[in-house]
Formats: C-alpha cells, sequence, structure tokens
C-alpha cells in the first residue's frame, strides 16, 4: 500500500505543476525529472521487490543485464542514426 500512494503522489505533484503553470520551465522540468526517477525507484523496491537481499539476488542481477543490454541498443542506435546523417550531408 505504501508503494500505491507514493506512487500516487509522484505522478500528482508534476501534474499540478505543469497544471498550475506558475513555476517556471526549467523548475517544472526539474520536478518531473526528479519525481521520474524516485518514481522508478518506488516501483522497482516495492512493486517488483528489487532489493539487496539473497533471495532476491538474481533478480536483480537479471534487472541488471537487462538494463544494460537496452542501453547497448539505444547508444547504438543513436550512433548509428548519427553517422547516418553526418554521411548523408552535403560536403
Amino acid at each position: 500500500m505504501t508503494g500505491f500512494i507514493l506512487s500516487i503522489i509522484l505522478t500528482v505533484i508534476p501534474f499540478w505543476m505543469v497544471m498550475n503553470g506558475t513555476a517556471s520551465h526549467a523548475a517544472i522540468l526539474g520536478t518531473v525529472l526528479v519525481t521520474a526517477v524516485v518514481q522508478i525507484l518506488v516501483h522497482l523496491v516495492c512493486f517488483l521487490h528489487m532489493n539487496t537481499s539473497s533471495e532476491e539476488r538474481w533478480n536483480l542481477t537479471a534487472f541488471i543485464f537487462t538494463a544494460i543490454i537496452i542501453a547497448i541498443v539505444v547508444v547504438g542506435s543513436i550512433w548509428i542514426m548519427w553517422n547516418l546523417n553526418y554521411n548523408m550531408m552535403l560536403h
């Protein structure tokens, strides 16, 4: 129940800031990014039960491996698209 309440709070705060519009764009962007990272951590701990206990060690290892593979695919794709853009430009 704690994770659910934290998720709702971490969703309402940036939503309210964007809909209210009284803060600067930089403050809104910073708040959205910070609450997004905190919400990811809340989901990992409260819903996916990712922790460093010995019972959950393999789940944590699989999650880290998956994150590394996703990072390699995303960075590699961006790198390839950047080089294609550079090579297609007229020199």
